[in-house]
């Protein structure tokens, strides 16, 4: 959590400040690097109740009165992370649970969580839904239904003096890449190098560091070419760091589209409410806002979608 700070408060101490619009201009705080509100003060996009859709939400949840969301908390921006304050929870995730909340009429009870106990709290009832960058998959869907409301897009970052474009396999080799170990991207990365090597071209030097930042210090430094990680994190460096830029992307499920969506528990009744509640802010542009305020609109969706294909099982 401290490390989080200490690179926010960094980040927000080096760069020129822009004002980032919203219903209440007025007493927004000083704004931040690139735009992006990192304070607790979020003055986040707001949404209208839609009576008829509130009306699907689950008698007790009703009654209770809240939507109690789990989130990552600590995450990397930004998805899901603590404020400025090294406490309060902001990021895409929370704006967008907040809008499915305003439309159900529901206060939202945000919960952060580690990402094993946001899938044990879902499934025992202690929380209603999760909202934490969560991709559909064919074996989660034995015990969840979803919502999406975002693409799961992995993206290809490199300095801005580089002169690289990534769109397919070739494009690749030779490369030192930066990659998180057992991920999505590491998968695809590492199919690509086979098909580069088997065609006869260099192979890829893949370079494993343990955070985050470690990756940007070898990426700026040059110890690496490309660091390839989750969009939203590259699209929030590239706006608040300025030194970077985002040169190719792949869905995260490589040939397979992936989407990334609210998660429940299967068969509770509340996927209907969620759903129509994230297809009305898709519609009348709340979702818009929300992603443009954390340079994410490349990810837009244009209407939700219940239990899509998702990525196949293991």
């Amino acid at each position: 959590m401290k490390t989080m700070k200490l690179r926010v408060l960094l980040l927000a101490s080096a760069f020129a400040l822009t004002a980032c619009g919203s219903p209440e201009a007025a007493t927004e705080p000083a704004a931040q690097p690139g735009g992006v509100n990192i304070t607790a003060n979020q003055n986040r996009v707001h949404a209208d109740k839609v009576d008829a859709i509130a009306a699907l939400v689950p008698a007790a949840i009703r009654a209770r009165g809240t939507l109690v969301v789990g989130t990552t908390g600590n995450g990397t921006p930004p998805l899901s992370f603590r404020a400025d304050d090294d406490k309060t929870v902001i990021g895409v995730e929370p704006d967008v649970a907040s809008l499915v909340a305003d439309v159900l009429g529901l206060k939202l009870d945000l919960q952060a969580t580690s990402w094993e106990n946001l899938f044990l709290s879902v499934d025992n009832g202690q929380y209603d839904s999760g909202f934490s960058n969560i991709t559909v998959t064919e074996e989660r869907k034995d015990k969840y239904d979803f919502a999406t409301y975002r693409k799961d897009t992995i993206a290809f970052e490199v300095r801005n003096d580089k002169n690289t474009t990534v769109r397919e396999a070739k494009d690749i080799a030779g490369l030192t890449i930066g990659v998180g170990a057992g991920t999505n991207q590491e998968q695809i990365l590492l199919r690509w190098d086979q098909q580069n090597k088997s065609a006869g071209l260099a192979p890829v030097k893949f370079q494993y560091y343990q955070a985050t930042s470690d990756y940007y210090l070898a990426l700026q430094s040059g110890r690496i070419d490309a660091y390839v990680g989750p969009n939203p994190t590259s699209a929030y460096h590239v706006a608040v760091e300025g030194k970077t830029k985002i040169v190719g992307s792949v869905s995260g499920g490589g040939t397979i589209e992936a989407d990334i969506a609210a998660m429940t528990k299967k068969g509770n009744g509340l996927v209907n409410a969620l759903q129509q509640a994230l297809d009305t802010v898709i519609k009348n542009g709340r979702y818009a806002e929300v992603l443009k305020r954390w340079n994410l609109t490349s990810e837009g969706l244009p209407a939700s979608e219940i239990n899509p294909q998702g990525l196949p099982r293991k």
